[in-house]
């Protein structure tokens, strides 16, 4: 399933992993802010959201990151690239 679709469908939950400043200048309705740099110490928290993640930063470079790491973890998540992209999708939801 595209990311898309999965962000369509209200498939999951939408994790954006750059730093609280970041997320604060602007970010995805409904999406929670768990920065890359606390994805260790927040594990029980990411494994307690609804599945799959999409995961989400600037570029993708740090939610590509994310994704290898949770998927290793045995996490059922997706690289969404930039959140803006993501927000895209999500705006589209009527």
């Amino acid at each position: 399933m595209t990311i898309e679709n999965l962000i369509k469908e209200k498939a999951g939950t939408i994790v954006d992993v750059r730093t609280h400043e970041e997320f604060m200048g602007g970010h995805v309705v409904d999406s929670i802010n768990i920065p890359l740099g606390e994805i260790q110490e927040r594990m029980e928290e990411l494994e307690n959201l609804k599945a799959p993640l999409i995961l989400c930063c600037a570029s993708g470079n740090r939610s590509g990151q994310a994704q290898h790491f949770l998927s290793q973890k045995g996490i059922d998540c997706y690289n969404g690239g930039s959140w803006l992209d993501v927000n895209y999708y999500q705006s589209q939801i009527s």
